[in-house]
């Protein structure tokens, strides 16, 4: 995992430094990593991020830095690749499938098939999931393979480049085809997982909806989310007296 990067005339005069912070926007925590483990260069030849740049030089930064992943056990799985190259891959996730390990799937989770997966090409990096989907649900998971490019879509999903649908059948038909469900969700008295619509001490939740097909008694409708709350789709279909089928 490497990134190649020519010095154009605009450049010239700063510092390494300095572009590797403004035009890379790599964060000041991998820089350190970086400069520590001497995998960055110029012209090929190891560099003092202090120095100033010239035009023409080729700035290399070699993201290849072993990392400690022995919290999470390897387990061999049938995984259903979607799409790789050298920065991520996509993961079809089935249903019933946790992302995370936990106490009651410390061996059986997607992240303990795609350490296995790591192992089995070479790779000792931390498993780095970029979006969550609930145990129950199927869906396309990304695996960052740096913590380069965890930190692209994280910057991504920050300013809103980074879009998110989610195919839900649900009970009924929607009065509205097109519509926006604007509610705030809190966690539900006596529990630890479960969310409710809590209008005191809730926290703001928006989403967006589209019907796309209808049935007898369910319809097939697609959710973009404005925020991220646990449970947000499920609690906000539910409120409108449209759950989804489980």
């Amino acid at each position: 995992m490497k990134l190649i990067y020519e010095i154009k005339e605009n450049l010239v005069g700063k510092t390494i430094h300095q572009i590797l912070i403004t035009e890379l926007n790599i964060s000041t925590r991998l820089l350190s990593k970086l400069i520590k483990n001497e995998k960055i260069s110029v012209n090929r030849l190891k560099c003092d991020t202090r120095n100033t740049a010239n035009l023409g030089d080729i700035l290399e930064i070699n993201f290849n830095i072993i990392e400690d992943n022995s919290s999470i056990a390897p387990t061999k799985m049938n995984l259903d690749i979607v799409y790789e190259d050298d920065w991520f891959l996509v993961i079809n996730k089935s249903a019933n499938m946790p992302i995370h390990p936990s106490r009651l799937h410390y061996t059986d989770s997607l992240s303990n098939g795609i350490r296995f997966y790591f192992d089995s090409i070479g790779l000792t990096k931390k498993i780095r999931p970029i979006n969550r989907l609930d145990l129950d649900t199927s869906g396309l998971v990304i695996f960052a393979k740096c913590e380069y490019i965890q930190e692209c879509f994280i910057r991504q999903m920050l300013n809103k480049t980074f879009k998110k649908d989610y195919l839900c059948l649900i009970h009924g038909t929607l009065d509205k085809k097109i519509g926006t469900i604007n509610l705030p969700i809190g966690r539900k008295n006596g529990s630890i997982i479960e969310r409710c619509i809590d209008y005191h001490t809730g926290h703001p939740s928006i989403t967006h909806y589209e019907a796309l097909k209808k049935f007898n008694n369910f319809s097939l409708i697609t959710c973009n989310l404005e925020t991220g709350r646990t449970h947000q789709i499920r609690v906000h279909l539910a409120s409108i007296g449209h759950p989804l089928l489980r």
